[in-house]
């Protein structure tokens, strides 16, 4: 029986932690579980054009989704962050604001993700919902905890994750939620932009700001990623306009990256994705011109 019980130790996924989480909305105690790492549990794979680092399955562990443990959500409140903001300091009228919303959030991550449970080992699918949580809760967050740049970011997992979640159960539109959340990280990350360029909120402060979880890619990142999803899915019905935030994506990227030149400072892979992305913009708007 020993045995057995050392070998499902190092076989899991994940373990809780001793120290359990104090929840600065509901000021309950919850428990936070991480995500083991080593002995080929995460064995990298691609980096995608939206500079998601997929990885490969393996014969022990199987498929692993390592973003699911990135956020937390407190179980009795329904209140989810990145695991950092949960020690940052909330005013009174801001909690008291997300504990009385806390049931709205529940039943509309319900909608989506039915029957989520906060209260066992993640699955894909209850990690998921606890990201569509975050992005309700800081939905509500004023300027200083740059809840704009946190949602794109948000959202952008999510357009991941539900394609996973598509790909493991197919016929539940999850293909289409991904799409949904796409075009959420589209606009979230345009108006980091503006909310920096407006100094209404400090985008370009955020610490980590991903996309994925295993490199940051900066403030370059920001502005490639929104070029990407305009170029990708951005809207289709006015032609002009999306001409017009095509040539702006294609001006900011050329701008950054200093395309043309030698750029030993910036990320490699950015830098390639970069190249690529001008490229498929300026066929794109030549032959919409034409």
């Amino acid at each position: 029986m020993p045995v057995a019980k050392k070998e499902e130790k190092k076989l899991s996924i994940s373990y809780w932690s001793k120290e359990q989480m104090n929840c600065p909305i509901c000021k309950k105690k919850f428990d936070r579980e991480i995500m083991r790492s080593g002995n080929g549990r995460m064995i990298a794979g691609p980096l995608t054009p939206e500079l998601h680092r997929q990885f490969e399955p393996s014969a022990k562990f199987g498929r692993v989704y390592p973003l699911i443990y990135e956020i937390g959500c407190c179980p009795h409140c329904y209140s989810a962050f990145f695991w950092n903001d949960f020690k940052e300091k909330f005013s009174n009228d801001l909690a008291d604001r997300l504990y009385e919303s806390a049931m709205e959030r529940k039943e509309k991550c319900n909608v989506i993700f039915p029957y989520f449970n906060l209260k066992k080992e993640r699955t894909l699918f209850d990690g998921t919902a606890m990201y569509y949580l975050a992005l309700m809760t800081y939905d509500m967050c004023p300027p200083e905890f740059i809840p704009t740049l946190k949602k794109a970011m948000i959202c952008l997992r999510l357009a991941w994750l539900c394609n996973d979640i598509n790909l493991q159960c197919h016929g539940y539109n999850y293909d289409t939620v991904s799409q949904m959340f796409y075009r959420k990280a589209l606009f979230f990350y345009q108006q980091a932009i503006i909310n920096e360029t407006n100094r209404t909120e400090k985008s370009s402060a955020l610490a980590n700001m991903g996309p994925d979880m295993d490199k940051n890619y900066g403030w370059d990142g920001v502005i490639y990623l929104c070029g990407l999803l305009e170029y990708k899915y951005g809207q289709q019905e006015d032609i002009q306009l999306r001409l017009k935030k095509l040539n702006e994506s294609k001006v900011a990227i050329a701008r950054i990256f200093g395309l043309g030149k030698s750029s030993k400072s910036k990320p490699g892979p950015l830098l390639e994705h970069a190249r690529e992305l001008y490229d498929n913009i300026s066929k794109l708007v030549a032959d919409d011109e034409f």
